[in-house]
C-alpha cells in the first residue's frame, strides 16, 4: 500500500487538468482498509482484502494525477523536456516513500540480530535488500513463501511484497504516461486534435483497459497453475491500480440520485469489512474473487464524488456525501489513514518478532492489542518525525547560528536523512559481509572421532556419548550438503540435462546407480564411503525435488511441475541403457494429512522397469520428516532458537508406519531389496534433533552429510545382506 496521496476526484465538470479538490473520506477508506489488514494478520491469520482496497486506491490517485499532466504538457507553453522530466514525479515519489520503508529496515534488521536465530539471517537479508530495491514480491514468489501464516517461523518483510508491487507499477506507469505525453506532444504538430483533452482520455483509457484485461485473464488463469507464485505476480495484480485508474479517467459524470448511491456505499463497505470472512485470499486472490474488494472499492470512490449530483442550495459539500461517505471522513478513520503507510510497514515484523521471541506460533487476544498499540504508536511517530519532515522541506534544528543573519547549517531533515543513510549503507554492508561469511563456510566433519561423535551409532549401536556441543553449529549444519551439490551432479529445478556423477570406487566393475530427488541424494555421503570401501562404483542420476515416480503431473510444493516427468521418463531410459547392476532410490514417502509413510503406486512401475530390465532396486525407505503439531520443523532453526534434541524432535509414531511399507514389495520381487535406516534416526519413541553430538537434519527434511555419514556401517550391513557382491556385512 502506498503513503496518502494529495488529490482526488473534481468537485464541478471543469477541464481535467484542474487540480481536484481532497478527498477525505479516502483516507478514511484507507484507515478502514489498514485495520482490516492489521487484525486480520494479528489475529485471525487471513487475507481480509485491504491490500487490494490500497491498490485501488493509488491507481486511482495516480493515474488520475499522470492523465492531468499528459494533458497539462500538451499547452504550447510547456517546453517538451518538462513533458519527458520524470524527476519532479520521481522525487515526490521517493520522498513520500522511502523515508518510512528504510527506518523500518533498519530496525528489522537491528531486531533480526537480536531476536532471530543465526541460521536465518541470510534469508532474512537478502528479503532486506529485495524490499529496499521493490523486487519483494518476485523473491517471495520464487522463494514460494506461504502468505496465509503468521508465525514465528515467517519472514518479518513477506508483507513489502506489496510495496514491491506498487513501486513497480508507478516506475513503469511513469515512464509509460512520460512517453506517451511526449509522443502526442510531437504527433499533435501535424495531427492538432490529438491534443484535445477528450481524445487523450480516449486513448489513454482504451490503453489502461487494454492491459487490465490482460491482467485480470493472466490472474485468473494462473490461479490453477501457480497460485503461489500469482499471488505475488506484479502482472496478475496489474489490473487492480489499473481499475482505479480507469475510475479516474471514466469517472460516470451522470446525474443519480444520492440515495442510490448511499446504498451502493453501505453496500461496498459491508462488502470490504467482510470479505475476509467468506473468501480465501491466499488461494482466490487476485483472481475473480478480487473484484469483491476492488469493485467494493471503486463503487465508495464514486459514491463520493459530490460533483455527480446537483448542489442543493445551502447545503455544504461534506453533507452532500452519502453517510458512509461522511462517515469515513470523520476523524478517526481520517487519523488512521494519515498514518496507513507507516501502519502497514510496521505492524508485521512487530508481530513476527514477538512470536519468535516468545517462541509461539499465534498471538493471543491481549497480546494482539498491545502489539497494534505499538504499532499504531510507532506508525505515528514514523510520519511525525520521518514522514512529513523529509516529504515536506526542513526544520531548522535548535541553533545558536540566526545572530550573523544566516541559516543554520544543521536542519532537523538534514541529520535524519544523514542518519537514515549512514544506517542503510551500514545495513547494506553487514548483509554482504553476513552472507559471504555463510556462502564461504566449509563444514569439515569427516574426521570427526567416532567416539566422540558416534552419530547413528548412538542408537544402533548403543555406542557411548560423551557430553560435547553438536557437530557442526546449528549455523554450520545448513551448509552441510551431500558431495554431489557440491560438485554440481544435482539438476536443480529447471535444468532438464541429466549430470552424471561418478563415487565410490571409479575403477570398479559392479555399479550401484543413485537416482531420484534430494531425498536420495542425501545418502551418497555414505555410498561413497561404502563403494570405496567394498569396491563398486556410485553413478548418481539427481534432479531437485523429482523422486521416481509415473505421476504425469508431478507436483513441487503444491505447484505443478512437469519438468520432474519428463527427466524421470528420460532418466529411465538412460540408466537402462547405461546398465548398472543395481539402482539405489527412494521407496517411501511420508503421507500428506495423516501419520505415518507409504510406498506411492506410483513407484512401482519404475521399480519394475529396472527389474524386468535385469537391474536389481534398492528401496531406501525415507527418513521422517521433522514435524510437530503446528507443521513442519527447521531443525537448526529450532536448535539455535535454544531448542533441545527432544524439544525439537519428532514422535516416531507420526512421521513412521509400524513397520517398512517397501517390504510388501519385497516379498512379491526377489531382486527388490527394502533399506530401513529408521532405527537410525529414531528410538523407540522420538526422532530427536541430535543423536550421537550429530544435528541429523541440516534444514527442514533432509539429513546433514554428517549424520549420513555416520550411518554408512548399518546401510552398508543391509545391503550386503540383501546383496553379497555389494561387500562384506559390516566395516
Amino acid at each position: 500500500m502506498a503513503a496518502p496521496t494529495h488529490t482526488t476526484v473534481p468537485v464541478t465538470p471543469a477541464p481535467v487538468d484542474n487540480v481536484p479538490a481532497y478527498r477525505t473520506d479516502l483516507d478514511g477508506l484507507r484507515g478502514i482498509a489498514i485495520t482490516l489488514v492489521a487484525c486480520f494478520h494479528i489475529w485471525f491469520g487471513r487475507v481480509s482484502g485491504g491490500v487490494d482496497v490500497f491498490l485501488v486506491l493509488s491507481g486511482y490517485f495516480f493515474i488520475g494525477s499522470l492523465l492531468r499532466h499528459a494533458i497539462h504538457s500538451q499547452a504550447p507553453h510547456v517546453a517538451f523536456r518538462d513533458t519527458v522530466n520524470p524527476w519532479p514525479r520521481l522525487k515526490r515519489l521517493l520522498r513520500r516513500l522511502l523515508p518510512a520503508l528504510f527506518t523500518v529496515l533498519i530496525a528489522v534488521a537491528v531486531l533480526t540480530v537480536i531476536i532471530i536465530p543465526q541460521t536465518r539471517w541470510v534469508s532474512i537479508g537478502r528479503e532486506l535488500v529485495a524490499s529496499a530495491l521493490y523486487y519483494q514480491n518476485w523473491h517471495l514468489a520464487l522463494n514460494s513463501q506461504d502468505y496465509l501464516a503468521a508465525s514465528s517461523a515467517n519472514s518479518p518483510l513477506q508483507h513489502i511484497w506489496s510495496m514491491s508491487v506498487q513501486g513497480q507499477f508507478f516506475l513503469v506507469t511513469l515512464l509509460v504516461a512520460l512517453a506517451f505525453a511526449a509522443v502526442i506532444k510531437v504527433a499533435a504538430r501535424l495531427i492538432a486534435p490529438l491534443a484535445e483533452p477528450r481524445v487523450i482520455k480516449a486513448l489513454v483509457g482504451a490503453a489502461v483497459l487494454a492491459v487490465a484485461a490482460v491482467s485480470f485473464y493472466w490472474a485468473h488463469m494462473r490461479m490453477g497453475v501457480n497460485q503461489q507464485f500469482n499471488y505475488f505476480d506484479t502482472l496478475s495484480r496489474l489490473w487492480e491500480p489499473l481499475a482505479g485508474g480507469l475510475l479516474a479517467i471514466w469517472l460516470p459524470s451522470w446525474r443519480v440520485p444520492r440515495w442510490v448511491r448511499t446504498i451502493a456505499a453501505v453496500v461496498a463497505l459491508a462488502l470490504i469489512i467482510t470479505c475476509g470472512w467468506w473468501i480465501d485470499g491466499v488461494d482466490s486472490y487476485p483472481g475473480p474473487w478480487a473484484l469483491v474488494p476492488v469493485g467494493s472499492t471503486l463503487l465508495i470512490i464514486w459514491a463520493g464524488a459530490t460533483a455527480l449530483e446537483r448542489p442543493r442550495p445551502g447545503v455544504d459539500e461534506p453533507q452532500a456525501l452519502p453517510p458512509v461517505n461522511r462517515m469515513l471522513a470523520s476523524r478517526w478513520p481520517v487519523w488512521l489513514g494519515t498514518i496507513a503507510y507507516s501502519l502497514y510497514l510496521w505492524h508485521w515484523p512487530l508481530l513476527i518478532f514477538y512470536l519468535t521471541w516468545r517462541g509461539k506460533d499465534h498471538a493471543s487476544v491481549l497480546e494482539g492489542v498491545v502489539l497494534l498499540t505499538v504499532s499504531i504508536g510507532l506508525a505515528w511517530l514514523t510520519k511525525r518525525y520521518i514522514e512529513d519532515p523529509l516529504r515536506g522541506g526542513g526544520r531548522a534544528a535548535p541553533a545558536r547560528g540566526r545572530r550573523d543573519g544566516h541559516a543554520p547549517w544543521l536542519t532537523y531533515t538534514s541529520v535524519v536523512t544523514s542518519i537514515l543513510v549512514v544506517a542503510t549503507v551500514v545495513t547494506g554492508v553487514g548483509i554482504k559481509l553476513w552472507d559471504r561469511h555463510v556462502s564461504t563456510m566449509v563444514v569439515d566433519t569427516k574426521n570427526l572421532d567416532p567416539r566422540l561423535y558416534p552419530g547413528g551409532r548412538a542408537l544402533l549401536n548403543a555406542a557411548p556419548v560423551p557430553a560435547l556441543d553438536p557437530q557442526p553449529s546449528p549455523l554450520m549444519v545448513t551448509q552441510d550438503f551431500p558431495e554431489t551439490s557440491t560438485d554440481g551432479f544435482m539438476s536443480n529445478f529447471e535444468d532438464p540435462d541429466i549430470h552424471v556423477g561418478v563415487y565410490g570406487d571409479p575403477n570398479a566393475t559392479k555399479t550401484v546407480a543413485l537416482i531420484g530427488g534430494s531425498h536420495a541424494e542425501m545418502w551418497i555421503s555414505a555410498l561413497n564411503l561404502i563403494g570405496q570401501r567394498n569396491h563398486f562404483k556410485v553413478t548418481t542420476y539427481l534432479k531437485m525435488g523429482c523422486p521416481m515416480s509415473t505421476e504425469l503431473v508431478p507436483k513441487q510444493n503444491g505447484v505443478p511441475y512437469p519438468q520432474c516427468h519428463d527427466w524421470v521418463q528420460r532418466v529411465t531410459k538412460k540408466v537402462i541403457a547405461d546398465k548398472p547392476d543395481a539402482v539405489f532410490t527412494n521407496s517411501t514417502r511420508p503421507r500428506d494429512y495423516d501419520p505415518g509413510d507409504w510406498v506411492p503406486p506410483t513407484y512401482t512401475p519404475i521399480f519394475d522397469d529396472f527389474i524386468a530390465a535385469g537391474i536389481e532396486v534398492f528401496g531406501i525407505r525415507d527418513t521422517p520428516w521433522p514435524k510437530n503439531a503446528e507443521g513442519l520443523i527447521d531443525t537448526p532453526t529450532c536448535l539455535a532458537n535454544g531448542g533441545t534434541a527432544t524439544s525439537c524432535a519428532t514422535r516416531r509414531d507420526v512421521a513412521l508406519a509400524p513397520e517398512d511399507p517397501a517390504l510388501a514389495l519385497e516379498a512379491t520381487r526377489p531382486t527388490f531389496h527394502a533399506l530401513d535406516l529408521s532405527d537410525g534416526v529414531c528410538d523407540a519413541q522420538l526422532c530427536p534433533a541430535i543423536v550421537g553430538n550429530i544435528i541429523v537434519y541440516k534444514d527442514w527434511h533432509h539429513l546433514s552429510a554428517t549424520y549420513v555419514r555416520s550411518l554408512a556401517d548399518e546401510l552398508g550391513r543391509q545391503m550386503a545382506v540383501a546383496a553379497p557382491w555389494t561387500g562384506p556385512p559390516g566395516p
